[in-house]
């Protein structure tokens, strides 16, 4: 962390000069430089960039052509804002409408009414449906909330993997996840997590749909090119018998 003479941070953006040049030269100068951070947080989203790199992906850093028209530029831009918006702020998105939550019993101490043991489905094939508690059950989860994946799995499966009360074989240490909802006084904090996710997991994958198709043709197996000397090289523009998706055979 890096201070000015008056204590106060100094931003250090992580796109360089050259490429917002290259990026203005292409689409106009109104582009700036928190535009193309954006177009890359929605171009990692594209599905036929994750599918069709997907095994480069997982042994060596992204690499990030430049589209050839400027209105999909803007339209990863934008989405990709959209996407970090939802991304960064999951917590305080709220429940999306319709689905179907079901209390039942005395509420009595919010806090015991809200605990978890270990949220579930009824079955494995029946995940439109969690059962919370013995008190709460939510219905009507669409199907294509599963498709947000994160690390390999639903980041629903994700919440119901993670906020559950669990012993320490071994140490006989028992992992409460209610703890922190009691040490911060919000009794409902991992209820509202949940139904909150469960938005951020449909909003995610209707903007992830709208993205521009990206045709990769015969290029399909052959890695984005780039000049490894070149001190910029990580989002460049490659003349190639695709133009504009920098690949090359």
């Amino acid at each position: 962390e890096e201070k000015n003479p008056n204590g106060k941070y100094i931003r250090h953006d992580g796109i360089t000069d050259w490429i917002l040049k290259q990026a203005r030269n292409i689409y106009g100068k109104s582009v700036e430089k928190e535009d193309i951070f954006y177009y890359v947080y929605g171009f990692l989203h594209s599905k036929e960039y994750r599918e069709t790199y997907s095994a480069d992906l997982k042994k060596m850093l992204p690499r990030i052509p430049l589209v050839d028209k400027k209105e999909d530029f803007w339209a990863f831009s934008k989405a990709g804002r959209d996407l970090a918006d939802l991304h960064l702020h999951y917590e305080t998105v709220e429940p999306m409408e319709g689905l179907d939550v079901k209390f039942t019993g005395d509420m009595g101490d919010e806090y015991e009414y809200f605990s978890v043991e270990k949220l579930r489905f009824p079955a494995k094939d029946k995940k439109d449906t969690i059962i919370y508690n013995n008190h709460i059950t939510i219905s009507g989860i669409p199907e294509k909330a599963y498709e947000y994946v994160v690390n390999g799995r639903s980041a629903i499966e994700w919440i119901l993997d993670r906020y559950q009360v669990t012993v320490d074989k071994d140490s006989g240490i028992k992992n409460d996840c209610n703890n922190w909802s009691k040490e911060h006084k919000k009794p409902r904090y991992i209820f509202d997590l949940l139904l909150s996710i469960i938005n951020v997991s449909v909003q995610t994958v209707d903007i992830v749909n709208s993205l521009p198709k990206i045709a990769f043709g015969e290029t399909a197996k052959k890695e984005c090119s780039y000049p490894e000397q070149d001190e910029n090289y990580g989002l460049l523009k490659i003349a190639s018998d695709e133009p504009g998706y920098g690949m090359k055979k």
